[in-house]
């Protein structure tokens, strides 16, 4: 059984808490990121609102860990526009669980809703590299993120079950990508 290591999300975790947390002045935060690689943030309040926001990213090189942080931070607010009962709802990327195509379908699952969405899942792989999202078999891409634990199953595949304890299956196929991806 696989329990994601703690720092697996801090990227994800340190952006969240930017988002609700005011920061005054300068403020420094050393991260463990993924991969073992260690990222230092600095922090400074603006002293007029009228300059434009900035971020400088200064690093020895553009590496999978900081490319990830720079897509969550392009994705921003973005929202992702989807269908239930013939209403029309928008669904933040974080609170997805799991993508799934069923009959030239494609459906989007959060904790306890299902929604509908018109997008393939290639089109979501796409959307959305970079971020948490995996494909985990040739009909569902999960959040990473939503993984409370992954066991193995019969025929070399891995069952992941997510924190609405929900279990989904990885394919075969796809699971020697995830193991290189989690690092195990």
């Amino acid at each position: 059984t696989f329990h994601p290591h703690p720092d697996f999300r801090s990227a994800a975790l340190w952006y969240n808490s930017l988002r609700y947390n005011r920061i005054c002045n300068e403020q420094t935060y050393d991260i463990q990121q993924i991969g073992g690689h260690r990222l230092k943030i600095i922090i400074e309040e603006k002293a007029s609102r009228e300059d434009e926001d900035t971020i400088i990213v200064r690093c020895a090189s553009l590496n999978e860990s900081i490319l990830k942080l720079l897509q969550k931070l392009k994705a921003g607010d973005e929202l992702i526009t989807c269908t239930q009962n013939g209403t029309i709802a928008r669904i933040r990327p974080d609170d997805v669980y799991y993508f799934e195509s069923v009959d030239n379908k494609t459906f989007l699952y959060t904790e306890k809703e299902v929604y509908e969405i018109r997008q393939k899942l290639y089109e979501i792989e796409n959307s959305y590299a970079g971020l948490d999202f995996f494909r985990c078999s040739k009909s569902i891409i999960v959040n990473l993120s939503k993984i409370r634990f992954l066991s193995p199953v019969l025929g070399s595949r891995l069952e992941a079950t997510l924190f609405n304890d929900e279990n989904i299956m990885i394919s075969r196929q796809y699971v020697a990508a995830l193991k290189v991806l989690l690092n195990i």
